[in-house]
């Protein structure tokens, strides 16, 4: 995909946000948030988030987490739901867990994992 492809599908419009996490010229993370579903669901926000592989273990996904539960608590939405975590990326979960995530569900062999295969995708959700 091209930079203006990855632009296009990574930043937010407002009212939603993005953020990136660097050391000097180095991007160490980045995430971005916003409402998850219009409508009836609007008082329910999402986030995803990439972190670097060099960065990881630094605590950088720990902080975009808690930058993201604060943008949501701050806008006042009731909670806050990830659509799809690779139940592979077990990292993942257990940061999401931490922080006071769920896992309300398992779409299973959702994901294709490029060696492990068709994996499930959780719905993961914390209430604020």
């Amino acid at each position: 995909m091209t930079a203006e492809q990855a632009y296009d599908i990574w930043v937010q419009p407002a009212p939603g946000r993005t953020v990136v996490t660097h050391d000097g010229e180095t991007i160490l993370g980045t995430a971005h948030m916003n409402t998850n579903r219009p409508g009836p669901g609007a008082h329910v926000a999402t986030a995803s988030f990439m972190v670097a592989a060099n960065a990881r273990g630094r605590g950088v996904g720990g902080a975009l987490v808690g930058d993201a539960l604060d943008w949501a608590r701050g806008r006042g939405y009731a909670g806050m739901q990830f659509n799809a975590v690779a139940a592979s990326n077990t990292s993942a979960v257990e940061l999401y867990e931490r922080h006071g995530f769920t896992i309300v569900g398992t779409v299973p062999g959702a994901f294709e994992h490029p060696t492990q295969g068709r994996v499930g995708l959780h719905v993961m959700y914390a209430e604020l």
